[in-house]
């Protein structure tokens, strides 16, 4: 069967895509960190982030960062790696993802294997541009406890996976210090302070939470 690209503003989608044609696609794109794969059942998105994206995204990675060093959490960092299995033939790119419950099960490994690896424990997905409604799906497949999801609104919400699907929660599995509240607190200041200056008012909550 004959791909049919589809162009939308900020992505392209490809149907009938093989596992090995995505696989393929992944591995030549790795010198490309902006560029994000979804992978489900044989659709292929591709999709370029904005500016404002990588943003918001790294910002809420260093607040994890910084929550866990403060609160003296091991932690390992996983950035935008690729989250696949072939077994389910789908896989993603999170916009940052990270070991913290599970940190000691791949601490030391250069490659990850979610055949036999636990998934992230925390994934957090940007979505200024687009819905990551379809990307749950997958991320249930995967495993993945607890997805962070910034709207581009100024809404952050918590995400816990219950059986086969998510659900809102009003506070972090991660961190169970940290409430949505607290997330959204943290975003509304990137309009008051500038970015260290805010992420030394993260440390200071988490002092006064130890």
């Amino acid at each position: 069967m004959t791909a049919t690209l589809t162009k939308l503003s900020d992505r392209i989608l490809l149907p009938s895509i093989r596992w090995e044609t995505y696989r393929a696609i992944a591995c030549d794109l790795e010198a490309q960190p902006k560029i994000r794969l979804t992978y489900d059942n044989g659709l292929l998105e591709i999709r370029m982030p904005s500016d404002l994206h990588e943003n918001y995204k790294k910002l809420l990675g260093r607040i994890v960062e910084a929550l866990t060093e403060t609160l003296g959490i091991e932690i390992h960092s996983s950035g935008s790696m690729t989250c696949n299995r072939q077994d389910l033939a789908r896989g993603l790119e999170p916009d940052q993802c990270y070991y913290i419950q599970n940190e000691e099960k791949v601490w030391g490994k250069d490659n990850i294997d979610l055949q036999i690896d636990p998934p992230p424990d925390l994934a957090i997905e940007i979505d200024i541009t687009s819905s990551s409604i379809n990307r749950f799906t997958i991320y249930a497949k995967l495993g993945v406890p607890e997805i962070w999801r910034y709207d581009g609104q100024q809404i952050i919400s918590i995400y816990h996976l219950v059986s086969d699907h998510y659900i809102l929660s009003d506070r972090s599995i991660a961190f169970p210090v940290l409430s949505t509240g607290d997330l959204q607190n943290f975003l509304e200041l990137k309009h008051k302070l500038k970015e260290n200056a805010l992420i030394r008012e993260v440390r200071k909550w988490a002092m006064s939470n130890l």
